[in-house]
């Protein structure tokens, strides 16, 4: 149901009533103060110059690497910063207002210099050695700006190039045609293993990110290319890099979003520590209520940081974030077919889960050490009354803890042409499942009820060597990484997870490089998968000699930067997985299933899965182009896996074209406005076995029909797209700021196709009709439900800083 439907205008009019509250605009400023330092040691660059990007207001650093800026208008800078013996950069974005002084610390890298160079100038699009192919940067402005998105950072990235989307109120991540299931994320460095609220467990999706916006400096997305000192991913890494608390007083910034509440508040702790914390809690539940939604979900999360300075070599972060997640079904929404069939078949989910950690960095002369030391927990509980008749013993009931204790170190160091970085980890790991299930498989009623529990403990080691030659045209990378686990003889043994990488780029002109990286990746399997068990108390993967998963990578492309605002590139990639979990229930690899809420490879598996991924990426950004920002995308994707015949078929990820148009201006008077608009091709699925559906014992388990996997993504849904727009309002007051925004999703309301949903027919009482058939097997009678989805989805949002 459409919020705009029952609240007709409600949303225009209330932004309207913001924009004509009489206010004193007056000409208010923001001010800067940062800190240029050498990236490698920490010491402090004095005299460096630094300016504002796209403007000749600058300023000189001290003998302590201190700079200040006063008088600045208010809104998205970037700074530009140059010293002699250092490669210049321009910063990622930040924003500016009059509430409070912009913090940013600008890191430079020493190149060695001769008597006579070439001056190179600094581009927006920093290169990386280690990864020239497969790295996207996002900033600040793109991800508080971006249409459609409500300030929602799991949102934003899927309208990054070659992240696949869904038309269903999902924040899975779904890049170059690997499953939601093989990313792994770190905040500030310490990895975290969700980011989603409600997240699918053994997954990466969910309906709402956690985290908060207002931490986030800049998010680097590698889709392949990953660094040594970054492991069990296949698909993609995610570092999400946060700003420090501001130093010299308390901010605060309260936030009236699309479905949720929050407060944020930052500052001094002491002369050497500073924090950022904030808390949120959704209103949802009271929407849905009132709109006649048969599920009420309520979500809460809290995030925080501290960083202390430890002299002028150290410096010791405290991070935090973590949720609180409630649902209930709306017994009361039963009026129509619709309603009733969604509260025949979901359960009632619910999940908490945290992650803490520190982050320690030591410098040294030529280099730096860092030690991160982290503990994250998920606890996720499901259960199913039948009928949601809570007299009546469930058919579903499962609880689930996951648990890690991680220890990594890393160092860095520069050794005359050379840049290595090396390292270990180590990891103990505790999992424990309690599941009931009722299921109907193999034409009859079974029970599946196990307690099951292991502990694991998990070790890599991972080192890189990157040097340039030929004049610094050439740049080569070789990085070297082996995990393991104790949880069976042949995950134990590291040599079974060698994990080699190599990348080459090569600069052509000073603005056109050929780019090339190919590495073989490991991921251990789900913890749900390791810990399913048997009703006889046996670890039944582990029986069957479950092991790693694993990727061969191949990336190849060029890269021309015509500007230091604009950059065209164009990449192929391949992919060849092996050892993915086969399921044996099902006769499918589950790298090509579709992940829903709930869980994720609970369930009999065999390493003996195959798949390929392959395609092109096809990307332009310009960020000055007739006052816009520009980002144009278009990836093509075949995704495939091996079948039990061994024939190819399409994974649920094979959406084959993926079109992303972003824009985004700055208008006059605090204005901003933008429009998002995407296109996918339609995705696989597989039809319903109508004959199994129908038979009474079947349907009561589930409560809505089951697959027909001889059938498996035999079908396409037809192809879905977009268009999202968004306008912006700034008021920088005396001592304080408004900001408001509204967001239109899907503005000319395109309907999406879904898989038909099958219902029960009922008689005029409303119960269900039952007939016996000619082998005395009872049947409901079935009848379809045409199913699309797709609403204009209007929203409005409130910001206020002071």
């Amino acid at each position: 149901m459409n919020l705009f439907n029952v609240f007709p205008g409600l949303f225009f009019v209330m932004f309207a009533g913001f924009l004509l509250v009489p206010v004193e605009a007056s000409a208010q400023q923001g001010s800067i103060r940062g800190r240029v330092f050498n990236e490698l040691t920490n010491e402090p660059l004095p005299f460096t110059n630094i300016i504002i990007y796209g403007t000749t207001i600058g300023s000189t650093s001290d003998l302590d690497g201190y700079f200040t800026f006063t008088g600045v208008t208010p809104g998205f800078v970037r700074l530009q910063a140059s010293s002699v013996g250092f490669e210049s950069r321009i910063t990622e974005e930040f924003m500016v207002t009059n509430a409070r002084t912009a913090n940013i610390d600008i890191g430079l890298r020493e190149i060695q210099v001769e008597l006579q160079t070439v001056e190179v100038q600094a581009s927006q699009f920093e290169r990386r050695e280690e990864s020239p192919v497969s790295l996207r940067r996002i900033g600040i402005q793109e991800i508080e700006r971006s249409p459609g998105s409500n300030r929602d950072i799991s949102r934003v990235i899927q309208s990054l190039p070659g992240v696949a989307f869904t038309p269903a109120f999902r924040n899975d991540v779904i890049i170059r045609g690997g499953g939601p299931n093989e990313n792994r994320f770190f905040l500030d460095g310490m990895e975290i293993p969700n980011i989603n609220h409600f997240a699918t467990q053994g997954a990466s999706g969910g309906p709402v990110g956690i985290i908060n916006v207002d931490f986030i400096r800049e998010v680097e997305m590698y889709t392949g290319a990953f660094p040594a000192n970054r492991g069990n991913a296949l698909s993609s890494v995610f570092e999400f890099r946060q700003i420090n608390g501001n130093d010299e007083k308390v901010n605060f910034r309260g936030t009236f979003g699309a479905s949720d509440l929050a407060m944020t508040a930052d500052g001094p702790l002491s002369p050497n520590t500073t924090f950022i914390l904030s808390a949120r809690r959704s209103y949802l539940q009271f929407l849905f209520s009132a709109i006649g939604l048969p599920f009420l979900p309520t979500y809460n999360g809290f995030q925080f940081k501290t960083n202390t300075k430890i002299g002028p070599r150290a410096e010791l972060s405290f991070i935090g974030i973590g949720a609180i997640d409630q649902f209930q079904l709306n017994l009361n929404a039963n009026e129509t077919e619709e309603q009733r069939f969604i509260l025949d078949y979901l359960p009632v989910s619910e999940q908490w889960n945290y992650a803490l950690g520190s982050v320690y960095r030591q410098f040294r002369d030529n280099g730096f050490d860092t030690w991160v030391i982290s503990r994250n927990m998920l606890r996720n509980f499901s259960y199913k009354y039948p009928e949601n008749d809570e007299s009546q013993e469930r058919t579903f009931d499962y609880v689930s803890d996951e648990i890690e204790n991680k220890i990594r170190f890393e160092r860095l160091v520069n050794a005359g042409d050379y840049r290595i970085r090396f390292g270990a980890g180590s990891e103990y790991a505790k999992y424990l499942n309690q599941t009931y299930q009722q299921l109907f498989f193999m034409n009859q009623l079974q029970e599946v009820d196990y307690n099951s529990s292991y502990n694991m403990f998990k070790w890599s080691l991972f080192g890189q060597l990157t040097r340039s030659f030929l004049n610094q045209r050439l740049s080569l990378s070789l990085g070297l990484r082996a995990d393991a686990n104790n949880y069976s003889s042949s995950m134990s043994n590291m040599l079974n997870q060698l994990s080699p990488r190599f990348s080459a780029s090569y600069k052509l002109q000073e603005n056109f490089f050929l780019n090339f990286n190919t590495g073989r990746y490991y991921q251990q399997p789900a913890y749900t998968t390791l810990g399913f068990q048997n009703n006889e108390g046996v670890l039944v993967n582990k029986q069957n000699n479950l092991k790693y998963i694993s990727v061969n990578q191949l990336v190849a492309g060029i890269e021309w930067l015509p500007s230091r605002s604009s950059k065209l590139s164009l990449e192929g990639f391949y992919k060849a997985y092996d050892k993915y979990p086969f399921s044996v229930r099902d006769s499918v690899s589950i790298g090509s299933q579709s992940a829903d809420f709930g869980i994720f490879g609970d369930e009999e598996v065999l390493s003996i899965g195959k798949g390929r991924a392959f395609g092109a990426e096809l990307l332009y950004r310009e960020q000055r182009l007739q006052g816009f920002n520009l980002i144009l995308s278009y990836t093509f994707v075949r995704s495939e896996f091996k079948d039990f015949s061994d024939k190819y078929i399409p994974s649920a990820w094979d959406n084959r074209h993926i079109v992303i148009l972003t824009a985004l201006r700055k208008l006059p008077r605090n204005w901003d406005a933008g429009l998002k608009w995407r296109f996918s091709g339609g995705a696989p699925y597989t039809p319903y076995d109508l004959e199994k559906s129908s038979i009474r014992d079947a349907w009561d388990i589930q409560g809505m029909a089951y697959f027909d996997y001889s059938r498996f993504n035999s079908q396409r849904l037809s192809a879905f797209h977009q268009l999202d727009v968004r306008i912006d309002k700034q008021f920088y007051l005396n001592k304080w700021s408004l900001m408001l925004y509204l967001d239109i999703q899907n503005v000319y309301n395109f309907k999406a196709s879904q898989p038909d949903n099958y219902l029960r027919v009922e008689d005029e009482m409303g119960r269900p009709v039952t007939f016996i058939d000619d082998n005395g097997i009872e049947r409901y009678e079935l009848k379809r439900l045409n199913n699309s989805i797709g609403n204009v989805l209007p929203s409005v949002g409130i910001i206020v800083e002071f």
